[in-house]
């Protein structure tokens, strides 16, 4: 396999033990379905005509294989890729210089593209239509235009808010792929393979039950079963029972929904503070002391997709269902 390129700055936020935990091949990757169905197609053609994959699009909330994704593709395209930041391209130089170190169909993996500039936006788009960059050296008469012809590239971009992007940029990924969050039983599927990965043993019963609370997400599963374990060793445990999952779970406050700590304090500021709503989601950031962009990308969405709170003209609004469980659960958590 040829080596990857990955970024300093990511190469220190990921472990080689994190990367270990992914898939590699599209036949380990575990859900969905239809993209992998897709992808597949997509690549053996781009293969057979010998062409570069054309630019693809992933989007959908936060946790659900993205950069994983990214990286697959360029292990089944056979090529490099290059993983960077969309905000940490601050200027059209610092664009220029990466694609034009890119080969010939290699991958360039943008994550967070929705946060570029408007400047290095509107560079990007003959890169991605024409292979060239226009660079403008200089200021007022001394200004100059440069052309730099760049090899046949495929950039990925990843986001958790595709309607954050300008339709420019949108309309120039030839692919659109939206992740979808998991099912119970691809999440047990993927807590089993970490828990092997980890070197680790676990019952049945407590795979699916770490499943029901992972919120959908591969990232928030492995996450879980990774303190899970913690206290099965300090317990001595020989593998990680229902009995040690569910106490588990109780001390680092997830629920039976899968809720945690920061769902219930602003479902409780909905509910008893403000009535059930509606409320600005600004009202609520303040209240709860979370930043409005993270209870709006990380946390809103499953809440939503569990049907505990609806959007309406005026805010944010608790549904029925959500009065119903939190009744239930609020004497059992502070």
């Amino acid at each position: 396999m040829d080596d990857r390129m990955v970024d300093q700055s990511m190469h220190d936020e990921e472990s080689s033990f994190e990367l270990s935990l992914r898939p590699t091949k599209l036949r380990q990757y575990i859900g969905q379905s239809a993209i992998k169905s897709n992808l597949e197609v997509f690549i053996k053609a781009a293969k057979i005509r010998q062409e570069p994959l054309d630019h693809v699009l992933l989007f959908g909330p936060p946790g659900l294989g993205k950069t994983t994704l990214s990286n697959i593709i360029a292990n089944e395209m056979e090529v490099n890729i290059r993983t960077i930041s969309g905000p940490s391209i601050e200027r059209p130089g610092d664009l220029a210089a990466i694609l034009s170190s890119l080969q010939p169909g290699d991958v360039l993996f943008i994550d967070e593209i929705h946060r570029l500039s408007s400047v290095v936006e509107e560079v990007l788009y003959p890169a991605m239509e024409d292979f060239f960059l226009d660079i403008v050296i200089g200021k007022g008469e001394e200004a100059r235009s440069i052309r730099i012809d760049l090899p046949p590239f495929t950039l990925i971009g990843a986001t958790t808010r595709a309607g954050s992007l300008t339709a420019p940029l949108r309309d120039r990924f030839g692919v659109h792929l939206r992740l979808e969050y998991y099912k119970e039983h691809e999440l047990k599927e993927i807590i089993v393979r970490t828990a092997e990965v980890l070197g680790t043993s676990i019952d049945d019963e407590s795979a699916i039950e770490l499943a029901k609370r992972s919120r959908g997400t591969p990232r928030v599963a492995n996450r879980l079963l990774k303190r899970v374990r913690d206290f099965q060793q300090v317990n001595e445990d020989e593998l990680i029972s229902i009995g040690t999952t569910k106490a588990s779970l109780q001390l680092l406050q997830v629920d039976d929904e899968g809720l945690d700590y920061i769902d219930h304090k602003m479902m409780n500021c909905i509910l008893e503070q403000y009535k059930g709503g509606p409320v600005g989601l600004d009202t609520i950031a303040v209240s709860i002391g979370e930043e409005r962009i993270t209870i709006e990308d990380v946390y809103e969405p499953f809440l939503i997709q569990k049907g505990f709170i609806e959007r309406t003209p005026r805010g944010r609004k608790a549904t029925p269902y959500a009065f119903e469980h939190f009744s239930k659960n609020n004497g059992k958590r502070e």
